[in-house]
């Protein structure tokens, strides 16, 4: 699907809502809602105030409360805007719990998002991420219209929302749609497989970075991993993706890493994070 507009809640099915960042580089993420009766279900928060004051903004709008927020996983990029979400429930994986749990890391963040430094400043004084209240590791019902679905490849603790009476699925970043994913912490063998059931879930696809797609757009994603994992990137339709350049490195040390028995951070990760 393109042509969605973005920077408003763009409505993919009956109660169903995108957000749609421009772009799709580091830093600017998608997120969604779904209406329930009892109220609304926030997927992801975005990162920092510019980004996350309007998408509240926007969901203001729909004059019901939000009683629930997903994380999909706990890249800062999802979850910077919790604490605009002070009285709903905060629902992660235990491996996303963790995470948010731990310090932040304001000076790898600057680091990598450089054009975000001030903004990550703003963040760390004023607005912490809420921690996860509620844990979901496994398949589980959320709302009458939400179902809960558990996976491993982009993290150790992925989290997808499938609203199944509308067709979407919520893919956090497991899915990377004309953006060139980024694997520096999953796996992406396992990562490769777990596309298989997502290209067959539903047939409009939220990614976490990058337009609405569906199968065809998955099995592009998992054909480029398996190429990772290979040890080789031929041409293809990844050739026109966003951050080939920064993020192929990075993907092809860490499939390699892996083979090997190393679950380590990928040395070019960290030096992008200015940590080597």
């Amino acid at each position: 699907m393109t042509g969605e507009p973005t920077l408003t809640l763009h409505p993919i099915g009956d109660g169903v809502y995108a957000w749609i960042a421009p772009g799709g580089e580091s830093g600017v993420s998608n997120a969604g809602v779904v209406v329930d009766d009892d109220g609304l279900t926030v997927i992801d928060t975005l990162m920092v105030r510019s980004q996350w004051e309007p998408f509240v903004d926007a969901i203001g709008e729909l004059n019901m409360p939000v009683k629930r927020v997903v994380l999909t996983h706990a890249h800062i990029d999802h979850v910077g805007g919790t604490s605009l979400f002070r009285n709903a429930m905060i629902v992660g994986s235990s491996f996303t719990s963790e995470l948010l749990d731990q310090r932040m890391p304001l000076d790898a963040y600057k680091a990598f998002m450089p054009a975000f430094a001030d903004s990550f400043d703003d963040l760390a004084e004023n607005a912490i991420p809420r921690p996860v209240s509620h844990l979901s590791d496994e398949t589980a019902q959320l709302t009458p219209r939400i179902e809960l679905l558990g996976a491993q490849g982009h993290t150790g603790g992925d989290l997808m929302a499938l609203v199944a009476d509308a067709d979407v699925l919520f893919a956090g970043d497991l899915c990377f749609f004309g953006v060139t994913p980024l694997a520096f912490e999953g796996n992406p063998k396992a990562w490769a497989d777990v596309l298989d059931g997502i290209a067959e879930l539903a047939g409009v696809i939220v990614p976490g970075h990058g337009a609405i797609g569906g199968e065809r757009e998955a099995r592009e994603l998992q054909a480029y991993l398996r190429h990772c994992v290979d040890g080789a990137i031929p041409e293809g339709p990844w050739d026109s993706w966003l951050e080939r350049e920064e993020r192929d490195p990075i993907n092809l040390e860490k499939a390699e890493m892996l083979a090997q028995g190393d679950e380590g951070m990928p040395p070019s990760m960290l030096k992008a994070m200015g940590l080597s």
